[in-house]
């Protein structure tokens, strides 16, 4: 009986995960937002690394303007755990990756809202 409840949790969960994966990576819009995320850190990395400044590069500022409004939540969180300065640099590139995961599933769940496919609506009109 145990076995029934625990194996019937298993699968819902693995069910949640699914849905959740899909939202987050399987739609276009999705996609296109993370695709310009990574497209940023590409930009990022090569300025950091390969491109000599005689101040500093405010190259970075592009991947928080692409998962604000999210990054700033962990900012801030750092900042009232007690963390200076926005806190060590795993905290906030954490922080960004946590973000823009969070965003494109948000981005994945609206535009399931828009197309009219979530909840066991059908995706084609009324009419047809």
């Amino acid at each position: 009986m145990t076995d029934r409840i625990h194996n019937a949790r298993l699968r819902m969960n693995n069910a949640r995960l699914r849905k959740s994966a899909r939202l987050t990576f399987g739609n276009a819009a999705s996609r296109v937002y993370l695709a310009l995320v990574a497209a940023a850190a590409v930009f990022v990395a090569v300025d950091t690394l390969f491109v000599a400044h005689d101040d500093a590069s405010f190259a970075g500022v592009w991947l928080f303007f692409l998962a604000a409004p999210t990054v700033f939540v962990f900012l801030v969180g750092g900042s009232v755990a007690g963390a200076d300065a926005g806190g060590p640099a795993w905290f906030l590139y954490l922080g960004l990756v946590v973000s823009v995961l969070v965003q494109a599933c948000a981005l994945g769940w609206f535009s399931q809202l828009l197309r009219g496919t979530g909840r066991g609506r059908s995706a084609r009109p009324q009419g047809a």
